[in-house]
Protein backbone atom coordinates (compact mmCIF):
# COMPACT_ATOMS: atom_id res chain seq x y z
CA UNK A 1 0.00 0.00 0.00
CA UNK A 2 1.74 3.34 -1.13
CA UNK A 3 0.35 7.02 -0.92
CA UNK A 4 2.01 10.32 -0.81
CA UNK A 5 5.43 9.25 -0.44
CA UNK A 6 4.67 6.82 2.06
CA UNK A 7 5.05 3.01 1.98
CA UNK A 8 3.16 0.76 4.32
CA UNK A 9 4.07 -2.96 4.36
CA UNK A 10 2.42 -5.46 6.36
CA UNK A 11 3.92 -8.09 8.40
CA UNK A 12 2.91 -11.35 9.99
CA UNK A 13 5.12 -10.95 12.70
CA UNK A 14 7.09 -7.72 15.13
CA UNK A 15 10.35 -9.56 14.26
CA UNK A 16 10.02 -9.03 10.45
CA UNK A 17 10.22 -5.80 11.25
CA UNK A 18 12.91 -6.30 13.80
CA UNK A 19 13.29 -4.82 17.44
CA UNK A 20 15.28 -1.71 16.34
CA UNK A 21 12.93 -0.42 13.62
CA UNK A 22 9.66 -1.47 16.17
CA UNK A 23 10.97 0.25 19.24
CA UNK A 24 12.08 3.70 17.71
CA UNK A 25 8.76 4.27 16.92
CA UNK A 26 7.20 2.25 20.49
CA UNK A 27 9.88 3.30 22.42
CA UNK A 28 9.39 7.24 23.32
CA UNK A 29 5.99 5.89 24.09
CA UNK A 30 6.89 4.31 27.79
CA UNK A 31 4.08 2.02 27.01
CA UNK A 32 5.26 -1.23 28.09
CA UNK A 33 2.98 -3.20 26.22
CA UNK A 34 3.49 -1.74 22.59
CA UNK A 35 7.38 -2.43 23.02
CA UNK A 36 8.47 -5.14 21.00
CA UNK A 37 9.49 -7.40 23.83
CA UNK A 38 6.04 -7.77 24.99
CA UNK A 39 4.47 -8.39 21.53
CA UNK A 40 7.69 -10.57 20.10
CA UNK A 41 6.90 -12.59 23.26
CA UNK A 42 3.43 -12.36 22.55
CA UNK A 43 4.22 -14.30 19.17
CA UNK A 44 7.59 -16.65 19.72
CA UNK A 45 6.14 -18.09 22.87
CA UNK A 46 2.88 -19.39 20.82
CA UNK A 47 0.38 -17.01 22.72
CA UNK A 48 -0.59 -14.92 20.04
CA UNK A 49 -0.15 -17.13 16.55
CA UNK A 50 -2.77 -18.23 13.59
CA UNK A 51 -3.50 -21.86 15.22
CA UNK A 52 -4.59 -19.83 18.28
CA UNK A 53 -6.77 -17.41 15.99
CA UNK A 54 -4.23 -14.48 16.40
CA UNK A 55 -2.39 -13.62 12.93
CA UNK A 56 -0.51 -11.01 12.67
CA UNK A 57 -0.77 -8.38 10.04
CA UNK A 58 1.13 -5.54 11.43
CA UNK A 59 1.56 -2.51 9.60
CA UNK A 60 5.09 -0.54 9.27
CA UNK A 61 5.26 2.78 7.43
CA UNK A 62 7.84 3.35 5.51
CA UNK A 63 9.21 6.87 4.29
CA UNK A 64 10.94 7.98 0.90
CA UNK A 65 14.28 6.39 1.80
CA UNK A 66 12.70 3.23 3.41
CA UNK A 67 12.99 4.25 6.65
CA UNK A 68 10.09 3.07 9.35
CA UNK A 69 8.75 6.24 10.15
CA UNK A 70 5.64 4.34 12.13
CA UNK A 71 3.84 1.25 13.17
CA UNK A 72 0.18 -0.47 14.43
CA UNK A 73 0.05 -4.19 16.01
CA UNK A 74 -2.67 -5.40 13.58
CA UNK A 75 -4.02 -8.64 14.33
CA UNK A 76 -6.48 -10.72 12.16
CA UNK A 77 -8.78 -12.65 14.03
CA UNK A 78 -10.60 -15.90 13.94
CA UNK A 79 -12.83 -15.21 17.31
CA UNK A 80 -13.08 -12.25 19.91
CA UNK A 81 -11.56 -14.06 22.41
CA UNK A 82 -8.90 -12.43 24.74
CA UNK A 83 -10.16 -8.41 24.11
CA UNK A 84 -12.24 -7.58 26.92
CA UNK A 85 -14.27 -5.28 24.20
CA UNK A 86 -17.42 -7.59 24.02
CA UNK A 87 -18.50 -7.57 20.30
CA UNK A 88 -20.42 -11.53 20.54
CA UNK A 89 -23.67 -10.10 20.22
CA UNK A 90 -22.49 -8.13 16.70
CA UNK A 91 -21.34 -11.19 15.16
CA UNK A 92 -24.00 -13.69 15.89
CA UNK A 93 -26.81 -11.03 14.87
CA UNK A 94 -24.18 -10.83 11.76
CA UNK A 95 -24.06 -14.35 11.31
CA UNK A 96 -27.81 -14.95 11.57
CA UNK A 97 -28.70 -13.00 9.18
CA UNK A 98 -26.40 -15.11 6.88
CA UNK A 99 -23.13 -12.59 7.02
CA UNK A 100 -19.86 -13.25 8.20
CA UNK A 101 -18.22 -11.73 10.51
CA UNK A 102 -14.81 -13.57 10.96
CA UNK A 103 -12.37 -13.14 10.17
CA UNK A 104 -11.79 -9.68 11.41
CA UNK A 105 -9.22 -6.90 12.16
CA UNK A 106 -8.36 -6.04 15.39
CA UNK A 107 -5.82 -3.14 16.31
CA UNK A 108 -4.74 -4.41 19.85
CA UNK A 109 -2.44 -5.74 22.29
CA UNK A 110 -3.06 -9.76 22.91
CA UNK A 111 -4.79 -10.45 26.21
CA UNK A 112 -4.10 -6.98 27.60
CA UNK A 113 -6.77 -4.48 28.38
CA UNK A 114 -5.10 -1.67 28.88
CA UNK A 115 -5.09 1.89 27.19
CA UNK A 116 -1.86 3.04 25.55
CA UNK A 117 -1.01 4.47 21.69
CA UNK A 118 -2.21 2.33 18.70
CA UNK A 119 -0.18 3.89 16.13
CA UNK A 120 3.37 4.77 16.73
CA UNK A 121 5.27 6.98 15.64
CA UNK A 122 9.15 7.35 15.21
CA UNK A 123 10.17 11.13 17.35
CA UNK A 124 11.47 12.46 13.96
CA UNK A 125 8.35 12.11 12.15
CA UNK A 126 4.68 14.03 12.31
CA UNK A 127 2.62 11.88 15.03
CA UNK A 128 -0.42 13.13 13.54
CA UNK A 129 0.41 12.27 10.11
CA UNK A 130 1.36 8.86 10.72
CA UNK A 131 -1.75 8.20 13.08
CA UNK A 132 -3.72 9.50 9.78
CA UNK A 133 -1.75 7.54 7.56
CA UNK A 134 -1.80 4.51 9.32
CA UNK A 135 -5.71 4.83 9.94
CA UNK A 136 -6.37 4.58 6.24
CA UNK A 137 -4.14 2.04 6.07
CA UNK A 138 -5.88 -0.30 8.34
CA UNK A 139 -9.21 0.50 6.58
CA UNK A 140 -7.45 -0.26 2.83
CA UNK A 141 -6.07 -3.53 4.74
CA UNK A 142 -10.00 -4.45 5.90
CA UNK A 143 -11.19 -4.18 2.58
CA UNK A 144 -8.17 -5.95 1.21
CA UNK A 145 -8.77 -8.67 3.19
CA UNK A 146 -12.27 -9.27 2.66
CA UNK A 147 -12.28 -9.22 6.54
CA UNK A 148 -16.18 -8.08 8.07
CA UNK A 149 -14.45 -4.89 10.27
CA UNK A 150 -11.72 -3.27 11.68
CA UNK A 151 -11.85 -3.07 15.78
CA UNK A 152 -9.28 -0.70 17.92
CA UNK A 153 -9.27 -1.41 21.38
CA UNK A 154 -8.04 0.51 24.72
CA UNK A 155 -6.60 3.35 22.20
CA UNK A 156 -5.66 6.69 24.15
CA UNK A 157 -7.96 9.39 24.00
CA UNK A 158 -6.34 11.23 21.48
CA UNK A 159 -5.92 7.69 18.75
CA UNK A 160 -9.83 7.37 19.91
CA UNK A 161 -11.00 10.89 18.65
CA UNK A 162 -9.14 10.66 15.21
CA UNK A 163 -10.58 7.58 14.35
CA UNK A 164 -13.79 8.94 15.07
CA UNK A 165 -12.82 11.75 12.49
CA UNK A 166 -12.16 9.16 10.45
CA UNK A 167 -15.38 7.71 10.32
CA UNK A 168 -15.09 4.77 12.77
CA UNK A 169 -17.53 4.14 15.32
CA UNK A 170 -16.34 5.32 18.75
CA UNK A 171 -17.54 2.83 21.98
CA UNK A 172 -16.67 3.50 25.60
CA UNK A 173 -16.27 1.64 28.72
CA UNK A 174 -14.99 2.04 32.36
CA UNK A 175 -12.37 0.76 34.17
CA UNK A 176 -11.30 1.00 37.67
CA UNK A 177 -7.54 3.14 38.36
CA UNK A 178 -6.10 4.35 41.34
CA UNK A 179 -4.40 8.17 41.18
CA UNK A 180 -1.66 9.29 43.25
CA UNK A 181 -2.50 12.16 45.50
CA UNK A 182 1.14 12.66 45.73
CA UNK A 183 1.11 11.00 48.95
CA UNK A 184 4.29 9.96 50.70
CA UNK A 185 3.27 7.00 52.03
CA UNK A 186 0.05 4.22 51.99
CA UNK A 187 -1.05 5.89 55.54
CA UNK A 188 -1.00 8.96 53.93
CA UNK A 189 -3.37 7.50 51.04
CA UNK A 190 -5.50 5.81 54.10
CA UNK A 191 -5.88 9.74 55.65
CA UNK A 192 -7.97 10.57 51.95
CA UNK A 193 -10.15 7.91 52.97
CA UNK A 194 -13.18 8.05 55.29
CA UNK A 195 -13.21 6.61 58.96
CA UNK A 196 -15.21 3.43 57.96
CA UNK A 197 -12.49 2.76 55.00
CA UNK A 198 -9.31 3.08 56.48
CA UNK A 199 -10.56 0.65 59.12
CA UNK A 200 -11.50 -1.86 56.63
CA UNK A 201 -8.84 -1.48 54.61
CA UNK A 202 -6.11 -2.03 57.56
CA UNK A 203 -8.32 -5.32 59.01
CA UNK A 204 -8.31 -6.31 55.17
CA UNK A 205 -3.61 -5.99 54.73
CA UNK A 206 -3.63 -7.45 58.33
CA UNK A 207 -5.69 -10.60 57.70
CA UNK A 208 -3.84 -11.01 54.45
CA UNK A 209 -0.71 -10.61 56.14
CA UNK A 210 -1.06 -13.46 58.64
CA UNK A 211 1.21 -15.88 58.40
CA UNK A 212 2.15 -15.36 55.20
CA UNK A 213 5.87 -13.94 53.76
CA UNK A 214 5.14 -11.49 51.08
CA UNK A 215 7.56 -9.75 48.63
CA UNK A 216 8.12 -7.73 45.54
CA UNK A 217 10.24 -8.84 43.23
CA UNK A 218 12.04 -7.10 40.16
CA UNK A 219 14.81 -6.84 37.86
CA UNK A 220 17.37 -9.90 38.62
CA UNK A 221 15.21 -10.82 41.73
CA UNK A 222 12.86 -13.04 39.80
CA UNK A 223 13.73 -16.09 38.79
CA UNK A 224 12.73 -18.96 36.85
CA UNK A 225 11.58 -20.85 39.84
CA UNK A 226 8.96 -17.37 40.34
CA UNK A 227 7.68 -18.23 36.78
CA UNK A 228 6.99 -21.62 37.73
CA UNK A 229 5.29 -20.95 40.20
CA UNK A 230 3.29 -18.26 39.00
CA UNK A 231 2.07 -20.16 35.92
CA UNK A 232 0.73 -22.63 38.45
CA UNK A 233 -1.19 -19.94 40.01
CA UNK A 234 -1.93 -18.62 36.34
CA UNK A 235 -3.50 -22.08 34.82
CA UNK A 236 -5.23 -22.67 38.19
CA UNK A 237 -6.64 -19.22 37.86
CA UNK A 238 -7.87 -19.54 34.60
CA UNK A 239 -9.03 -23.24 34.61
CA UNK A 240 -11.50 -22.58 37.43
CA UNK A 241 -12.45 -18.96 36.76
CA UNK A 242 -11.68 -17.92 32.53
CA UNK A 243 -12.04 -21.36 30.59
CA UNK A 244 -8.09 -22.35 29.10
CA UNK A 245 -5.64 -19.64 29.73
CA UNK A 246 -4.34 -17.64 26.79
CA UNK A 247 -0.54 -17.41 27.83
CA UNK A 248 2.12 -20.17 27.63
CA UNK A 249 4.84 -20.61 30.17
CA UNK A 250 7.72 -19.76 27.65
CA UNK A 251 5.78 -16.10 27.45
CA UNK A 252 6.57 -15.82 30.86
CA UNK A 253 10.58 -16.96 30.41
CA UNK A 254 10.51 -14.62 27.68
CA UNK A 255 9.03 -11.41 29.45
CA UNK A 256 11.24 -12.41 32.49
CA UNK A 257 14.66 -12.49 29.87
CA UNK A 258 13.69 -9.06 28.45
CA UNK A 259 11.80 -7.38 30.65
CA UNK A 260 12.50 -7.93 33.85
CA UNK A 261 13.14 -4.45 34.67
CA UNK A 262 9.48 -3.50 33.52
CA UNK A 263 7.66 -5.60 36.29
CA UNK A 264 7.20 -6.16 39.47
CA UNK A 265 5.78 -9.78 40.69
CA UNK A 266 4.36 -10.09 43.87
CA UNK A 267 4.86 -12.91 45.33
CA UNK A 268 3.52 -14.62 48.71
CA UNK A 269 4.80 -17.47 50.91
CA UNK A 270 3.77 -19.72 52.83
CA UNK A 271 6.60 -21.80 55.27
CA UNK A 272 9.28 -20.65 52.80
CA UNK A 273 6.45 -22.09 49.26
CA UNK A 274 4.78 -19.91 46.78
CA UNK A 275 1.41 -19.75 47.62
CA UNK A 276 0.14 -16.55 45.37
CA UNK A 277 1.45 -13.93 43.00
CA UNK A 278 0.41 -11.09 41.08
CA UNK A 279 2.22 -9.86 37.93
CA UNK A 280 2.28 -5.85 37.24
CA UNK A 281 3.84 -4.20 34.63
CA UNK A 282 5.93 -1.27 35.03
CA UNK A 283 5.47 1.97 32.74
CA UNK A 284 6.79 5.39 32.66
CA UNK A 285 4.17 7.16 35.02
CA UNK A 286 1.92 3.95 35.71
CA UNK A 287 1.78 0.10 37.15
CA UNK A 288 -0.66 -2.07 35.17
CA UNK A 289 -1.59 -5.06 37.20
CA UNK A 290 -2.05 -8.02 34.74
CA UNK A 291 -2.45 -11.91 36.10
CA UNK A 292 -3.11 -12.95 39.51
CA UNK A 293 -3.53 -16.48 40.92
CA UNK A 294 -3.40 -18.62 44.19
CA UNK A 295 -3.19 -22.12 45.38
CA UNK A 296 -5.06 -21.50 48.42
CA UNK A 297 -8.26 -19.31 49.49
CA UNK A 298 -6.65 -16.79 51.96
CA UNK A 299 -8.93 -13.71 53.13
CA UNK A 300 -8.60 -10.59 51.35
CA UNK A 301 -5.12 -12.01 49.75
CA UNK A 302 -6.53 -11.00 46.00
CA UNK A 303 -6.80 -7.58 47.50
CA UNK A 304 -2.97 -7.10 49.13
CA UNK A 305 -1.25 -8.52 46.31
CA UNK A 306 -3.49 -6.87 43.59
CA UNK A 307 -4.42 -3.12 44.62
CA UNK A 308 -2.58 -2.57 47.95
CA UNK A 309 0.55 -3.50 47.22
CA UNK A 310 0.33 -2.22 43.95
CA UNK A 311 -0.39 1.07 45.22
CA UNK A 312 2.48 1.16 47.92
CA UNK A 313 4.62 0.25 45.00
CA UNK A 314 3.53 3.09 42.85
CA UNK A 315 3.88 5.48 45.73
CA UNK A 316 7.48 4.80 46.46
CA UNK A 317 8.65 5.03 42.89
CA UNK A 318 6.58 8.32 42.64
CA UNK A 319 4.25 7.01 39.46
CA UNK A 320 0.98 8.90 39.07
CA UNK A 321 -1.68 5.85 38.67
CA UNK A 322 -2.43 2.02 39.42
CA UNK A 323 -4.39 0.74 36.84
CA UNK A 324 -5.78 -2.93 37.93
CA UNK A 325 -7.19 -4.66 34.49
CA UNK A 326 -10.56 -5.46 33.46
CA UNK A 327 -13.81 -5.39 35.50
CA UNK A 328 -14.63 -5.57 39.34
CA UNK A 329 -16.83 -2.38 40.71
CA UNK A 330 -15.51 -3.82 44.09
CA UNK A 331 -12.09 -1.88 43.40
CA UNK A 332 -13.76 1.44 43.95
CA UNK A 333 -13.73 0.92 48.05
CA UNK A 334 -9.83 0.26 47.90
CA UNK A 335 -9.19 3.70 46.24
CA UNK A 336 -9.80 2.30 42.31
CA UNK A 337 -12.30 4.72 41.10
CA UNK A 338 -14.17 4.68 37.46
CA UNK A 339 -11.85 5.78 34.34
CA UNK A 340 -13.28 6.00 30.87
CA UNK A 341 -11.63 3.75 28.70
CA UNK A 342 -12.40 3.52 24.66
CA UNK A 343 -12.34 1.48 21.53
CA UNK A 344 -13.34 2.57 17.56
CA UNK A 345 -14.97 0.28 15.37
CA UNK A 346 -15.54 0.18 11.39
CA UNK A 347 -18.16 -1.95 10.29
CA UNK A 348 -17.68 -2.35 6.41
CA UNK A 349 -21.22 -3.82 5.26
CA UNK A 350 -23.46 -0.64 6.60
CA UNK A 351 -26.88 -3.90 6.74
CA UNK A 352 -24.38 -4.01 10.26
CA UNK A 353 -22.73 -0.71 10.37
CA UNK A 354 -26.40 0.93 10.85
CA UNK A 355 -27.80 -1.09 13.96
CA UNK A 356 -24.20 -0.83 15.81
CA UNK A 357 -24.13 2.98 15.18
CA UNK A 358 -27.35 3.49 16.89
CA UNK A 359 -26.42 1.31 19.45
CA UNK A 360 -23.59 2.79 20.66
CA UNK A 361 -25.01 6.10 20.78
CA UNK A 362 -27.12 4.86 23.17
CA UNK A 363 -24.45 3.23 25.04
CA UNK A 364 -21.79 5.97 25.19
CA UNK A 365 -24.28 8.13 27.54
CA UNK A 366 -25.28 5.58 29.28
CA UNK A 367 -21.52 4.71 30.07
CA UNK A 368 -20.90 8.28 31.27
CA UNK A 369 -23.79 8.69 33.46
CA UNK A 370 -22.88 5.25 35.17
CA UNK A 371 -19.05 5.90 35.80
CA UNK A 372 -20.02 9.11 37.17
CA UNK A 373 -22.99 7.63 39.73
CA UNK A 374 -20.74 5.11 41.10
CA UNK A 375 -17.51 7.87 41.61
CA UNK A 376 -20.14 9.81 43.48
CA UNK A 377 -22.42 7.05 45.22
CA UNK A 378 -19.30 4.63 46.15
CA UNK A 379 -16.34 6.54 46.12
CA UNK A 380 -14.47 5.38 49.88
CA UNK A 381 -12.72 9.11 49.93
CA UNK A 382 -13.60 11.51 52.68
CA UNK A 383 -15.91 14.52 50.81
CA UNK A 384 -13.18 16.91 51.42
CA UNK A 385 -10.92 14.97 49.31
CA UNK A 386 -11.34 15.63 45.80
Amino acid sequence: MSGTGFQIRVHNTVAEIGREAWDACAGPTGDPFVSYDFLDACEASGSAVPREGWAGRHLALEDQDGRVIGVMPLWLKAHSQGEYVFDHSWADAYERAGGRYYPKLLGAVPFTPVTGPRFLSHPDADAATVRETLIQGALTLTERLGASSLHVTFPDRADWEAMGEAGLLRRQDIQYIWRNGGYATFDDFLSALSSSRRKTVRRERREANTGLDIRVLTGAEIREEHWNAFFRFYMDTGDRKWGRPYLTRDFFSRIGATMADRIALVMAFRDGEPLAGALNFIGRDALYGRQWGALDEVPFLHFELCYYRAIDFAIEHGLSRVEAGAQGDHKIARGYLPSAVYSAHYIADPALRGPVADYLERERPAVEAEMHAMAEELSPFRKDVT
